[in-house]
C-alpha cells in the first residue's frame, strides 16, 4: 500500500530575531540605515527541526509528543504547507485538513457559515459537497444560532468548537490537530477525542499533538518521539511515552536528603539519611503513570543497633492517607538480625492510583517503636493513563483509586414493564 504521507530529510532552520516577512517598514529601514554595519551582530540560526523521515499510511492516528520547543507543531505548520522546509521533501497524497491555532483558516470578518465554504472551498470540495456537512458541522459546534454572526464576535469556545468542527468533518484525507485542545473544556476535549476516533476508524490519517499522554495513548496506534528538533522514537505509544516521561522526570525531584528535612518532629533521633523513588524500569523519577509501579528506597545509619521495620504511608493532595505499607504487618518482611545501618527498599507494584500529587509520611523503628519519623518525606507524582485500554481516563472527582473490577450482568428472563406501561 502506498503511504498517504513520505517525509524525508525534513530540516527547518530559523534565524533568531529575524522577521520571515519579505518587506521591511519604514521605521527598520531607517533604523537599519542609522545604526550602520558596525552594530550589527553575526547572524544566529537554529534547527526547529533536522533530518525527519518517517512514512504515514492510510488509516495511521500517530501521536507526536516532546518536551515544548521540541519541534512537534513546526512539523505540523511544514506538513499542513503553513510553513515552507529549509531542507527536504514532502510527498502528500490526500487533502489536507489543519487545527493548528484557534481559529485557522478563518477570516473573522465572515460569518460561520461563510467561513464553513471558504475551508471547504480550499479543500477543493464542491458546494455540494460541502453544503452536505453543513449540518453536522454547526450541530457539533452547537453555534447553530451564530451561524450567520461574524467569527469576530464568537467567543473563544465557539470558536475553536467551529474550528474543528471544520476540520474534522470536511471530507480531508489527512488531519492535523495540534495542542489546542487543551483550551476546552472537558466535555469538548471528550467529544473532540471521540470524533478524532471515528476520523480514524473511516480509513483518514490524524496526526494529532499533545501534551495529554492518555489521550495519545487512548486514541493513537503510532507514536512519534521528538526531542530537541530530531526523532528519538516511532513505535507503540506505550513504550515511547513510558520512554519520554522517564527521559523527562527531573532526577533531582526522585531524591532527598533527611537529615535537616523540616517533616521530622522534634525529639526524634535522625537515623533516616536520604529516600529515593524510582520507577518500575529502574531509573529514578519522581513521576509515574497510572498503574504502573514505583520503588521507594529510604537509607538509614547512625543508630544503636536494631531490628529495622518501616512503615510507609502514602497520602493524597489534601494530606488524606490512602495506604501504608509496613514490615510490621507483612512480617514475612521482617529483619531478624540487629544493625544500625542499611537500606530498605519497598516496591509498591501495579499502584491504582488516579492521576494527581502524592506525598509520604516514613517512619522508621523496631517492631512497636519509631525511633525516627519524617512527615512529608518526599512526593510523587502520577500522570493519566489508559490503564483499562478503553479510550477513557478513571476521574479523579470519582476517587482516589480506580479498580480492575469484575462485573457480571444477568438479564431479566421476562421483560419488565416500564413505569408508565402499567399505569397505562
Amino acid at each position: 500500500m502506498r503511504p498517504i504521507i513520505h517525509v524525508e530529510g525534513l530540516s527547518k532552520q530559523y534565524q533568531i530575531g529575524a522577521r520571515e516577512a519579505f518587506y521591511e517598514t519604514l521605521r527598520e529601514s531607517l533604523m537599519k540605515t542609522l545604526s550602520g554595519s558596525r552594530s550589527r551582530k553575526p547572524a544566529e540560526f537554529i534547527w526547529a527541526l533536522r533530518d525527519v523521515a518517517f512514512e504515514a499510511a492510510p488509516g495511521d492516528v500517530i501521536g507526536v509528543i516532546g518536551r515544548n520547543g521540541a519541534g512537534k507543531s513546526t512539523l505540523l505548520k511544514i506538513l499542513s504547507r503553513i510553513t515552507e522546509p529549509t531542507t527536504g521533501r514532502i510527498d502528500l497524497y490526500g487533502r489536507v485538513g489543519s487545527l493548528l491555532e484557534v481559529g485557522t483558516g478563518f477570516h473573522p470578518e465572515l460569518t460561520g457559515r461563510e467561513n464553513i465554504l471558504l475551508n471547504g472551498a480550499i479543500l477543493g470540495m464542491r458546494r455540494v459537497e460541502i453544503l452536505r456537512k453543513f449540518d453536522e458541522i454547526v450541530a457539533f459546534a452547537e453555534v447553530e444560532k451564530f451561524v450567520d454572526t461574524p467569527v469576530k464576535r464568537y467567543s473563544s469556545g465557539m470558536y475553536l468548537r467551529l474550528a474543528f468542527a471544520v476540520a474534522a468533518f470536511l471530507e480531508s484525507e489527512i488531519l492535523l490537530v495540534d495542542e489546542v485542545l487543551a483550551v476546552g473544556d472537558a466535555s469538548f476535549q471528550k467529544k473532540c477525542l471521540g470524533k478524532m476516533r471515528d476520523v480514524s476508524h473511516s480509513g483518514r490519517t490524524v496526526f494529532f499533538v499533545s501534551h495529554n499522554m492518555a489521550a495519545v495513548e487512548g486514541l493513537c496506534n503510532r507514536c512519534l518521539f521528538i526531542k530537541e528538533g530530531q526523532f528519538a522514537g516511532d513505535g507503540s505509544p506505550h513504550e515511547l511515552i513510558t520512554r519520554y516521561l522517564a527521559a523527562e522526570a527531573v532526577p533531582e525531584n526522585a531524591i532527598r536528603a533527611l537529615t535537616q528535612h523540616p517533616g521530622r518532629p522534634g525529639g526524634k533521633s535522625t537515623i533516616m539519611r536520604t529516600v529515593s523513588l524510582r520507577s518500575q524500569s529502574g531509573l529514578a523519577a519522581s513521576a509515574i503513570r497510572m498503574g504502573e509501579g514505583l520503588s521507594i528506597r529510604v537509607e538509614f545509619s547512625g543508630a544503636p543497633r536494631f531490628r529495622p521495620n518501616i512503615n510507609i504511608c502514602v497520602k493524597n493532595y489534601f494530606g488524606v492517607p490512602v495506604f501504608t505499607a509496613s514490615t510490621r504487618v507483612q512480617k514475612q518482611y521482617q529483619i531478624s538480625d540487629v544493625t544500625n545501618a542499611g537500606e530498605i527498599i519497598c516496591h509498591l507494584r501495579d499502584l491504582p492510583l488516579l492521576d494527581g500529587t502524592y506525598s509520604i509520611d516514613l517512619f522508621l523503628g523496631e517492631e512497636y517503636a519509631n525511633l525516627d519519623v519524617v512527615y512529608d518525606a518526599i512526593s510523587f507524582e502520577v500522570l493519566p493513563a489508559d490503564v483499562f485500554d478503553s479510550g477513557q481516563v478513571p476521574l479523579t472527582s470519582e476517587g482516589t483509586i480506580f479498580w480492575p473490577a469484575e462485573f457480571e450482568i444477568i438479564p431479566a428472563r421476562e421483560p419488565v414493564a416500564s413505569a408508565s406501561a402499567s399505569r397505562a
